[in-house]
């Protein structure tokens, strides 16, 4: 049978490759690249980064295990089809997926390989729980996190995880493509070098992020995971996305922690978000609140620039965006600073943020993506209402208080006390450590209380002021 890797990279914990060794059979791992399946969502530069380097892990995974990884590119059912025919498998095993075009996608699999005589066998591989499993009292869909929460802590939990297999099975395998040969990796100009520095994609990268976390910074997640200068986070958000270690596992490692439960419901949020996107496939493209279709965003090609690049002149916002050009990530209280700044103070719609974001994160994830810039817009499950407008400098102050992660992505102003560093325009001319504004570091883009004052209005106005 041919075991098909989609989202769900990884050799412990897996569903269906554990499935596949019950039935005693040989198994052809595969992995098929098809962009042209996933449209408009096909992966952005950081992932494709990511995925060569996770799809590389894999490979000696599975090498060392006897299977070895056999790539193809091309139409994905013709491609299963070809393979299916050349070893003579009438059976595909793979994990599921909760993107409205990998959903698709597996329907014209599981309708074209029958076609043929090869049935596709789908299993759970990249969510906590079965989205059509928690359900309202009623039987409704959930659409506020809380009560979502809720319900999947009152489940039994996940089941514990399995371990990788020593050895699986195989088969002589056909012939492969070189993945080196796929164009995943930057040429020029290289822009990957702070990704390398920064990031082990695979799952051995994922295990062991797993491990410098639980015995880390989980002790104090749930006092100090808001600061972005020190390393108060997981960063396994990558490695889920691309399931290099599955969410089980975390659960499970985590669960019997001190502080355990706020770490929890982040986990629980990634899943409400690809629950919502599994009821809502337009989460992407449509605001889940209708008045908001009516929105009266603005065109503004040199602020989104200007944004993008981190030369908006608010340091905190600046130095996220630095970040995450940088390193492939940002800390996720400055996600939240920066894309209130984009969609609140200047008004820009959340799509080209989260289009952004798609490019440029190496843990772009649909569902992710677009339930939280839903949630900054105020458009969403959820949503933070429309007069929450964060305040750029009050949160860098009380967030970042001595300016180390400023001072990190934002060199010009390193120069600068903690009293100005997050306002330098308030500095008086000797405070400024020869920063000349305007020449090495660049004036606000826009007055803060201006642009609160026109999000205020045109957000007030599809909400009737309240």
């Amino acid at each position: 049978m041919l075991l098909w890797f989609r989202q769900d990279l990884r050799l412990a914990d897996h569903a269906a490759l554990g499935a596949a060794l019950e039935t005693g059979r040989p198994v052809l791992p595969v992995y098929v690249l098809d962009d042209a399946a996933a449209g408009e969502w096909a992966l952005g530069g950081a992932s494709r980064w990511w995925l060569h380097h996770s799809l590389a892990s894999l490979t000696r995974g599975l090498d060392a295990a006897a299977a070895p990884l056999v790539l193809r590119r091309g139409e994905t059912v013709a491609v299963l089809a070809a393979l299916a025919r050349e070893v003579g498998a009438s059976e595909i095993y793979c994990g599921g997926a909760v993107e409205p075009w990998a959903r698709a996608l597996e329907r014209r699999a599981h309708d074209g390989l029958a076609a043929r005589g090869v049935a596709l066998r789908r299993f759970r591989t990249v969510t906590l729980f079965d989205p059509e499993s928690i359900r309202t009292q009623v039987g409704g869909v959930y659409g506020v996190y809380t009560p979502f929460s809720r319900a999947c802590f009152a489940t039994a939990g996940p089941k514990p995880p399995t371990g990788a297999p020593a050895r699986i099975s195989s088969i002589d395998p056909p012939a492969s493509d070189r993945l080196a040969d796929w164009g995943l990796l930057p040429v020029k100009p290289d822009w990957a070098a702070g990704l390398r520095a920064s990031w082990q994609p695979g799952e051995a990268g994922a295990q062991a992020a797993l491990a410098r976390f639980v015995d880390g910074a989980m002790a104090r997640y749930a006092a100090r995971r808001d600061f972005p200068g020190e390393p108060g986070t997981s960063r396994l958000s990558p490695h889920l996305h691309f399931g290099e270690i599955s969410a089980a596992r975390i659960w499970h490692a985590v669960a019997e922690r001190p502080g355990a439960e706020k770490f929890l419901k982040e986990v629980l949020w990634r899943e409400f978000s690809q629950y919502l996107l599994w009821h809502h496939p337009a989460l992407p493209e449509a605001p889940l609140r209708d008045a908001f279709a009516r929105m009266p965003w603005r065109e503004d090609a040199a602020g989104l620039s200007a944004w993008q690049r981190g030369r908006t002149g608010i340091p905190i916002v600046d130095a996220g965006m630095r970040e995450l050009w940088q390193t492939g990530w940002m800390h996720n209280r400055v996600r939240m600073i920066v894309a209130s700044f984009l969609v609140k103070h200047l008004l820009i719609d959340w799509r080209a943020g989260q289009k952004w974001f798609w490019d440029t994160l190496v843990d772009a994830d649909l569902g992710s993506n677009a339930a939280s810039w839903q949630w900054v817009a105020g458009c969403g499950a959820d949503a933070a209402p429309y007069f929450r407008v964060f305040n750029p400098v009050l949160q860098g102050r009380k967030f970042d208080p001595d300016g180390a992660y400023v001072r990190r992505y934002v060199p010009e102003l390193a120069g600068l006390g903690a009293a100005y560093i997050h306002a330098p325009w308030e500095a008086p001319e000797a405070a400024l450590a020869r920063v000349t504004l305007g020449v090495d570091y660049p004036r606000p883009i826009i007055d803060l209380a201006a642009g609160r004052a026109r999000a205020l209005a045109a957000f007030g106005g599809l909400t009737g002021g309240h």
